[in-house]
């Protein structure tokens, strides 16, 4: 009998061990197929996408909301009740985890809405190829506003972004340019901010535009000469003033009696508006002269001509 239930026991251990033996070699085989399935999965998923340009400026969120602060509190205070976590949470639901070709009006208008704000009648100030010299202009000149002046433009000005449908749902590596696809981030954000700077101006309008390029200083394929120019409205909108800009002591391709310029003449003619053409404008031009003091072009003598 003792014999007998020493036997039951060694038996009753045996099946135990094996037992204890299967279920870890089930837990082994689980712990290697669930690796193996993730490892698989991580090799199937679809790679960041590589583009042309530059990709999304590093610490995107501070720089948005650091430029956002800084415009509401410092530059224009009266601007207070701007929500800048919302402003920067309706740029990022723009294009995140989006394909940076099929971005749409739609999905920028919330951040239009957001960070809109009125623009003074006579201060608007439009600009093609003159970047530098415009924007030390109004640095100096507090009279006049570029869209990089305002909320939208300051805040986006030589920054980048873009999405990718992969994680992590932005493209720090690269961003397509606009030769790659219309509908990218970056033109789609800077084409209904500019349409929407032209709406809003009235008054007195001014334009700069860059009469050393050899190419004239209008173009229509400009952001100023597809998109602005068509929607200054001409019931708010009393004169528009262009100023044709040269580089000191650089090329004088075109004045206010150029080919160019009586294209954008004869457009804003049709629209109704009135126009004075000023060659070297001289405000402008004095800002040129603090680097080329002793030049011939900036002599107290010489003389702007104004164009009607």
């Amino acid at each position: 009998m003792p014999f007998q239930q020493g036997s039951a026991r060694t038996r009753q251990r045996t099946v135990l061990l094996v037992g204890i033996v299967l279920l870890l070699a089930t837990l082994v085989l689980a712990v290697v197929l669930a690796s193996l399935l993730t490892h698989g999965k991580h090799e199937d998923s679809p790679k960041m996408l590589k583009w042309k340009d530059r990709g999304t400026t590093k610490n995107l969120q501070e720089v948005i909301l650091g430029r956002c602060y800084n415009y509401i509190t410092e530059r224009y205070p009266e601007l207070g009740d701007k929500d800048c976590l919302k402003i920067w949470e309706s740029l990022k639901d723009a294009f995140i985890y989006k394909n940076p070709c099929n971005i749409t009006t739609e999905d920028y208008q919330p951040l239009m809405e957001l960070a809109s704000h009125p623009i003074p009648c006579n201060k608007s100030l439009f600009w093609s190829k003159t970047n530098d010299l415009v924007h030390r202009y109004t640095k100096s000149n507090q009279n006049f506003l570029t869209l990089e002046d305002t909320l939208l433009g300051y805040m986006a000005d030589r920054i980048s972004w873009c999405g990718d449908p992969s994680a992590p749902g932005i493209n720090y590596e690269s961003c397509p340019k606009r030769s790659e696809c219309e509908s990218n981030p970056s033109s789609v954000f800077w084409k209904m901010a500019s349409k929407m700077f032209a709406e809003a101006a009235c008054g007195v309008v001014q334009v700069m535009l860059n009469g050393s390029i050899e190419a004239g200083a209008f173009r229509s394929t400009s952001i100023f000469g597809s998109i602005e120019v068509f929607n200054l409205n001409p019931d708010k909108v009393s004169e528009v003033h262009i100023w044709v800009m040269h580089d000191i002591g650089g090329p004088q391709s075109e004045s206010c009696s150029g080919h160019s310029i009586q294209r954008l003449k004869n457009i804003l003619e049709e629209r109704n508006f009135k126009i004075i053409c000023e060659d070297n404008y001289r405000p402008v031009q004095l800002l040129q002269c603090v680097h080329n003091p002793d030049h011939t072009d900036c002599r107290l003598c010489t003389n702007s001509t104004a164009v009607p």
